[in-house]
């Protein structure tokens, strides 16, 4: 039964297990030793190695050709220390004394285990035989071989053809070394004559070089000799060759014939020759008969005389052909290729650890053809029947194994092609379990990717693995689990939720032994946005983008690649967090990027390419063909496209003729096409360049094409635009557009002008002109018709036959205006007029139509009128409406005809009156002074009256908090009246008003307005701040403010349709966000809790239902009034009062112990005592006035010595005029005549003494700190 095991933790169990067995008993094991065939330098010392490893460590000895070689005996053999390896030294020695077959037994007291049999053999490099090598005369054309035959070497010689000077000979087709050495000649040529030809070898072990006696070749061309030459080399020489000197088909030099075989072993190189001779040369080919040749495996050399097979196996077997062709025919061989196989592992015996009473098996399996026999020995000894062991041909089985039966097994297979011999110890352990894997150790995969936990062990017998997640009892052996037979955990596609402490348990029949390591699946790397394909211009900047999503927990490194390659060292490229920016593109930048975002655990990458695209390079080669008398054919090479295909090319050419270096766009040809054919002009001097457009734009350029000069000729067309008119009532102007040079085709270009009067009987009148565009014809008709022709001529000839137009001579004023004007006012805003037409005579040119000035008085009273308004009629028309005319005005009008030249004289002005119409909306309308109950209304009458005002009609209705309308109430006001205070409402409630006014016509459109009674009297006692608010899309109306210690009142008025409506304030200059207060379905709010001294910012706000603010007031700055200046009261503060109480009982404490010492029972007057202690901060009370000196109440109230002022400059009384008088018992306390303190020491009051004591300092606590400042 076979279990996978991944190879990465076969690794680390092989560590695992090496850590370990070092400290467990083991049979030797051979790790080092020299490779069966030992070809040795004679001139260096032999080293014949054999490493080995054990526990307890082996002992070394060694046999040669098969008896025990005894060291001691030779003294120029020694064995390492800690060593099986042979050092010989050779020196005054022949190291062919030494030539042997050596085999290396390792042992200790749990095996024996043995080496291969290591032949040594002396490498040797004869000396070339001394022979004499007569030249070889061979004819022209013949086939030829020139032996090397070398001395055998060991190992054998490498061969080579060279000249004296060491320079190879030529080889080709025709001359080739074989494999053998020889030098073939396929057919020999007059080249080939000369006499240093040699073989050299070259024995790689003693790196010396021997070379053969030079050949000499003589080739004769025995049709360019006579006979008498010919005879005089017979006599004198031997003539080489039996092939005919003539053409000839291929024949096979080597190998003869037309089969062969050749054999192989399995895992060699097989290479196989075929040479043949022929006239002309021959070519060679191979192929396999019923197969191919081994793909990746077969190569060609020698010029395809020799195929070379590599790593031999037993399906290269079979027949391989050769073909020799040349012109005269071909020729074949098959060479049978039989795949021999000296013996190779298949599975070799591996070591076994067993417990006590256990069984196992020893496996030799090896391959081979012919099929190896197998011979098993136990430390090197062949092996004997035994009840606990079983030989069956390549397996040993053991059974009920004892303790002490450790040994080491040998299996040597062999045949005719060679052996193996493999050790294999059985080793014999009782070990309670032990987990090799490190303790806490921590995995980290990403998710959907396998999860490998090791748990690796050892033990004698194999423990039993099994596995626990965090405080589960169940065994893990089940879906998504697989445990493998080393001990390992996977979990096919790991998820978080298999992340966490997982425990493997090993267990034998000794003992248990369990390991934790923990699991954390982490988020695989993704990359969400890949870079895009970019196309940019060269120059400009591009920007690839790679965002990417990752585990938190790991720390991603974001690279870049272009090309597989690191980005280049440039300050140009500019690598962020999930961009790449490459500015100033250049084409070298072009390429693929990648991004590669890595984490320690995982990778993501996505790659696009970027193209630099620029405006092509100009076109070149321009070249004239098929020259014509009109036309001509241009040809050119596109420039380089830069990524971006050409789309069209311009032509363009310049008449160097008529107008220098100026360059005219002639045709556009598509993009595909490098040629046109152009029609040209006559009398020109062309030169043509072309340009390139692609996306990017148009290319440089061309250089200017030869210039082709084309033939004069006469006009081909006339002048266009030919057109006559007058500017004067007595002219006529003929004007048209001169032909251009290109248009003229020919020197000379003039204009014969013709004219004659339209149907009048009369001869065209014609004049010559040149270098003009217009003529004038005087003494003319007004407005007459007129028949007009331009012809142009030049030196040539003249054109086609011109168009006749018809022209007008110049036009004068009308003479006359429309008769019979009427006008009749339709309604307030509509007027009708009629006329009668002029008559055409009058009019004195073309009639264009009828203008109709209007003028209006604001009402019938006003005398000044607006400004003018000109309607206008069509010439055909004799009636039209005067339509948006203001109701209740007086009009006036006349009419007056007009042609191109202008107006005539008006007619007799007529009046009329348009009726009332209703009024418009008032010109405004708002709602002032809120009260409990009250509202004011403020209007101004309608811009538009459009008639006498008759009245107002006002109603008005609540509104409460769902915007839900109550009952209408309707008032009727006076026309001049325009203020109105509405009585009798209800406090904090929205009221809508609609006012509307009339005339007789009716009442006009109506305008609305909201107002909110106030809620509380008390806000109207404080002052009002009346802010004029600009409205907000017509939401909110004007913003009030009132500001007292309880904070500060907004009022508003609002009339949009959002529900949602919030005060928002915060103090001025703050960033901090604006504080929010709701207050739908009232139009005033309180705020409190506001700073003294601190200015605010309010609005009102209206939000929809996303919070999205729809109307806003403009903010509003009100200012708290600040709070009478109070000093810190800092007596209130609990660590003041500790410190001046521990204070004040030092002092007592001290002045206590002064008083004892000097005033022990008697009284003492303060004034001695203060003459004595002259205290600086105890100063004398004055005599004067009988008051404590500093301490004072003067008249001007000075602050005591170093205390604080308070902020207004004053002390206060209460602070510090406190008498000592207030200080003692009742009235006792007194002064006496020099101002000392009466009974302040008396003996009948000693308590009230120690009180009196104190200092006529007031008894605050600030005060006494400020004393002691």
């Amino acid at each position: 039964k076979y279990i996978y095991i991944p190879c990465s933790l076969c690794v680390m169990l092989h560590q695992h297990l090496l850590d370990v067995n070092h400290l467990l008993p083991q049979p030797p094991t051979i790790t080092l030793q020299s490779p069966k065939d030992y070809i040795i330098d004679p001139r260096e010392n032999i080293v014949i190695n054999c490493e080995a490893k054990g526990k307890p460590h082996p002992s070394f000895s060694w046999t040669r050709n098969g008896s025990h070689f005894d060291l001691d005996k030779d003294p120029k053999v020694t064995m390492k220390p800690s060593s099986g390896t042979l050092v010989i030294d050779i020196s005054g020695e022949k190291a062919e004394a030494y030539e042997g077959v050596y085999q290396c037994t390792a042992r200790n007291e749990h095996g024996t285990a043995v080496s291969n049999d290591i032949v040594i053999r002396q490498s040797r490099s004869p000396l070339w035989s001394k022979e004499r090598i007569e030249p070889v005369v061979v004819q022209l054309g013949v086939s030829l071989i020139l032996q090397c035959r070398p001395p055998a070497g060991l190992p054998p010689p490498i061969i080579f053809w060279m000249d004296p000077f060491f320079q190879r000979l030529p080889q080709n087709a025709r001359v080739s070394q074989a494999l053998n050495g020889d030098l073939y000649f396929s057919n020999v040529q007059m080249e080939d004559t000369r006499s240093d030809y040699i073989c050299y070898a070259r024995f790689p072990h003693t790196q010396t070089i021997q070379q053969k006696q030079p050949i000499t070749v003589k080739v004769l061309d025995m049709d360019a000799m006579n006979d008498t030459i010919v005879a005089a080399y017979f006599n004198d020489t031997d003539f080489w060759g039996d092939s005919p000197a003539g053409q000839r088909r291929p024949s096979f030099m080597t190998p003869k014939g037309t089969n062969s075989v050749a054999t192989v072993l399995r895992g060699e190189t097989l290479e196989l020759e075929c040479i043949a001779d022929g006239l002309p040369t021959p070519d060679m080919s191979w192929n396999k008969e019923k197969g191919d040749l081994p793909s990746g495996r077969f190569s060609f050399h020698n010029f395809q005389k020799t195929l070379r097979v590599t790593e031999v196996t037993e399906a290269d077997s079979g027949d391989y052909r050769c073909t020799a062709k040349n012109s005269q025919g071909l020729a074949h061989h098959v060479i049978t290729v039989m795949v021999k196989a000296a013996p190779y592992w298949v599975g070799a015996p591996r070591n076994l650890i067993l417990a006590p009473r256990e069984s196992g098996i020893l496996t030799c399996h090896v391959g081979g053809n012919p099929k190896p026999t197998i011979t098993w020995s136990v430390n090197g000894v062949p092996i004997e029947s035994d009840p606990s062991r079983k030989v069956e041909d390549d397996t040993v089985i053991l059974s009920d194994v004892q303790t002490g039966s450790s040994a080491v097994y040998q299996c040597n297979a062999s045949n005719e092609f060679g052996y193996l011999l493999a050790n294999a110890f059985v080793n014999v352990l009782a070990e309670p379990p032990r987990v090799l894997t490190p303790p806490n150790k921590l995995y980290q995969v990403i998710a959907n990717n396998p999860a490998l936990l090791d748990c690796a062990f050892f033990g004698s017998p194999i423990p039993k693995i099994t596995w626990y997640k965090d405080q589960q009892t169940s065994i893990l052996n089940s879906d998504p689990y697989v445990l493998h037979i080393n001990g390992t955990l996977e979990i096919h596609a790991a998820q978080p939720l298999h992340s966490g402490k997982y425990t493997c348990v090993a267990t034998n029949y000794l003992a248990s032994k369990e390991n934790h390591v923990r699991l954390e699946v982490k988020e695989p790397t993704r990359i969400l946005k890949q870079p895009e394909y970019n196309v940019v211009q060269r120059n400009s900047k591009a920007v690839f983008e790679c965002k990417v999503k990752h585990d938190p927990t790991l720390t991603p490194i974001m690279s870049w690649l272009k090309d597989n390659e690191e980005l280049p060292d440039n300050e140009r490229f500019v690598i962020e967090s999930e961009s790449l920016t490459i500015s100033h593109v250049t084409e070298a930048d072009e390429g693929t990027y990648t991004c590669i975002m890595n984490t320690t655990l995982d990778q993501d990458s996505a790659s696009a390419v970027l193209t630099v695209v620029e405006q092509p390079d100009p076109p070149t080669d321009l070249e004239l063909t098929d020259q014509r008398e009109r036309s001509v054919q241009l040809t050119w090479t596109p420039g380089d496209e830069h990524n971006s295909p050409i789309q069209k090319f311009l032509v363009q050419y310049e008449d160097s003729l008529h107008q220098e270096e100026a360059w005219v766009n002639m045709t556009e040809v598509p993009g595909t096409k490098t040629t046109v054919h152009l029609d040209l002009s006559p009398y020109v001097y062309y030169s043509f360049r072309v340009l390139a457009l692609n996306d990017v734009g148009f290319s440089d350029p061309s250089l200017p094409s030869k210039q082709y000069r084309t033939n004069p000729a006469k006009p081909d067309e006339n002048p266009s635009e030919v057109e006559g008119f007058g500017i004067k009532p007595n002219n006529l102007v003929i004007s048209w557009k001169e032909l251009n040079g290109l248009q003229s085709n020919g020197p000379g270009l003039q204009y014969k002008v013709s004219w004659k009067q339209k149907d009048v009987d009369q001869e065209w009148i014609t004049e010559t002109v040149a270098n003009t565009s217009q003529f004038v014809v005087s003494d003319t008709p007004t407005f007459s018709a007129y028949e007009i022709k331009v012809q142009a001529e030049n030196d040539y000839g003249t054109g086609p036959t011109p168009e006749v137009v018809v022209g007008y001579s110049g036009e004068d004023l009308p003479s006359a205006a429309p008769d019979s004007v009427q006008v009749e006012a339709l309604n307030d805003t509509l007027a009708e007029v009629r006329w009668e037409p002029v008559h055409l005579s009058a009019v004195r040119g073309r009639l264009q139509g009828y203008k109709v000035p209007m003028e209006r008085s604001l009402h019938k009273e006003d005398s000044q009128p607006e400004e003018a308004q000109v309607l206008v009629f069509g010439e055909n028309k004799t009636d039209g409406r005067l339509p948006g005319l203001h109701p209740y005005s007086l009009y006036s009008l006349d009419m007056r005809v007009f042609n191109g030249k202008g107006e005539g004289p008006p007619s007799a002005r007529q009046q009329f009156e348009t009726p009332e119409g209703v009024p418009g909306q008032p010109a405004s309308f708002r709602v002032t002074e809120p009260s409990l109950d009250s509202l004011t209304l403020v209007w101004t009458p309608p811009e538009e009256e459009n008639g006498r005002l008759t009245l107002y009609t006002l109603r008005y209705q609540p509104v409460n908090t769902t915007s839900e309308l109550g009952p209408m109430e309707e008032i009727i006001l006076s026309p001049n009246e325009t203020v109105l205070t509405v009585s009798n409402l209800k406090y904090s409630t929205r009221y809508k008003f609609y006012l509307s006014a009339s005339t007789v016509k009716g009442s006009g459109p109506t305008v609305t307005e909201e107002g909110v009674t106030i809620m509380d009297e008390a806000l109207l006692r404080q002052p009002t701040i009346a802010v004029a608010v600009r409205s907000n899309l017509l939401a909110f109306g004007s913003v009030n403010s009132s500001v007292g210690e309880n904070g500060a009142v907004i009022s508003w008025e609002y009339w949009g349709v959002n529900k949602n409506v919030y005060v928002e304030y915060n103090a001025e200059n703050s960033k901090e966000a604006w504080i929010k207060k709701l207050v739908n379905g009232t139009q005033t709010y309180l705020i409190k809790g506001l700073k003294p001294g601190t200015s605010y910012r309010v609005r009102v706000v209206a939000k929809d239902h996303l919070d999205q603010t729809i109307h806003s007031t403009d903010e509003l700055v009100i200012t708290v009034p600040a709070m009478p200046s109070r000093q810190l009261d800092i007596a209130t503060q609990g660590w003041f009062i500790g410190l001046m109480c521990a204070i004040a009982l030092l002092i007592l404490v001290l002045l206590i112990v002064c008083f004892i010492k000097r005033n022990k029972g008697g009284k003492y007057p303060v004034k001695e005592k203060e003459d004595a202690h002259q205290d600086p901060e105890i100063q004398p009370m004055k005599e004067d006035d009988g008051t404590f000196g500093e301490y004072s109440d003067t008249e001007d109230h000075k602050p005591l010595k170093g205390s604080r002022t308070p902020s207004n400059g004053t002390v206060k009384k209460d602070d510090s005029d406190d008498s000592l008088v207030d200080y003692g018992e009742g009235g006792d306390g007194q002064f006496n005549e020099d101002g000392s303190f009466i009974g302040q020491y008396s003996g009948k009051k000693e308590k009230d003494t120690a009180e009196g004591n104190e200092s006529s300092e007031a008894p605050s606590p600030v005060n006494a700190m400020n004393s002691f400042v």
